[in-house]
């Protein structure tokens, strides 16, 4: 656990397991016996050593028939799962309504399938656990809700060619991936484009940008390194960011060239 709001979470959500426990005279054994979870699991769970998973509050609120009390604290519980930054980026993603990202690394984390994410995590180092993985991975994938908004918000992404050829996880991984490029470029609110590495002109040569234009109408930047993140809210600094992305965009291939060129990459990889 690294930040206090997840950690209050964590607590009440353990205090409330005991109480409803020791409610229904149940020893932490007799619970996670019958709930299928260990008697540690069940300890580490009220003494706010371990995040609970959705299934264990679903069981746990059966067994000791909590009346949905104990299973209705999933959403803040799954919350608090997520590392603090992708919370504090995804209520900013929440915020929206506009979204634009140049990625010149790796595809970006909005237009990740579940399995090329794991395979970013599981090549970090020092190493993740399969833990710390799972957590990542769920949290990246919770981001993703933004494609569901009613309102959508307007997204613009621009990929450099790179990207669309690095074999991360392997070439089916990479394969599953430019179709969810495709997939995701036909929705009307979303335009991908592409750098080509051809391009002589390239404004973007000092690293990916992400922009967030909030309901409020302020445009804000999120800025994300190795060993960093850090918000950028100083229109000194915010329109510089704003001013490259739009001749990166200009430089890019148009969204339905753009579209075209990933099917030929993907083309090239069956």
């Amino acid at each position: 656990m690294e930040d206090e709001e997840a950690v209050a979470v964590v607590r009440t959500v353990g205090r409330q397991i005991k109480l409803w426990r020791e409610a229904a005279g149940m020893k932490q054994a007799e619970l996670g016996a019958a709930i299928g979870y260990s008697e540690e699991t069940v300890s580490s769970v009220e003494r706010a050593r371990r995040i609970p998973k959705p299934d264990l509050l679903d069981k746990a609120d059966e067994v000791l028939d909590a009346g949905g009390k104990l299973a209705a604290m999933k959403e803040d519980v799954e919350k608090a799962r997520y590392p603090k930054k992708v919370r504090d980026l995804a209520k900013l993603e929440d915020e929206a309504v506009e979204l634009g990202a140049y990625a010149n690394h790796y595809v970006h984390g909005l237009l990740q399938t579940p399995e090329y994410t794991r395979a970013l995590y599981a090549m970090r180092r020092p190493a993740y656990t399969e833990e710390e993985i799972d957590r990542y991975v769920a949290a990246r994938m919770a981001r993703q809700r933004i494609f569901e908004r009613v309102p959508p918000p307007s997204l613009t992404f621009v990929q450099e060619e790179v990207t669309l050829r690095r074999p991360i996880g392997g070439r089916m991984v990479l394969r599953q991936q430019l179709e969810r490029l495709l997939e995701i470029g036909t929705l009307r609110y979303v335009e991908i484009q592409v750098m080509p590495t051809d391009r002589e002109d390239h404004a973007g040569m000092g690293g990916p940008i992400r922009l967030l234009k909030l309901r409020d109408g302020k445009t804000v930047a999120h800025e994300e390194g190795q060993t960093y993140n850090r918000l950028i809210s100083d229109p000194r600094e915010v329109q510089p960011l704003e001013l490259r992305y739009g001749i990166i965009r200009s430089q890019a291939l148009t969204p339905r060239d753009s579209l075209a060129f990933i099917e030929k990459v993907l083309g090239e990889e069956t």
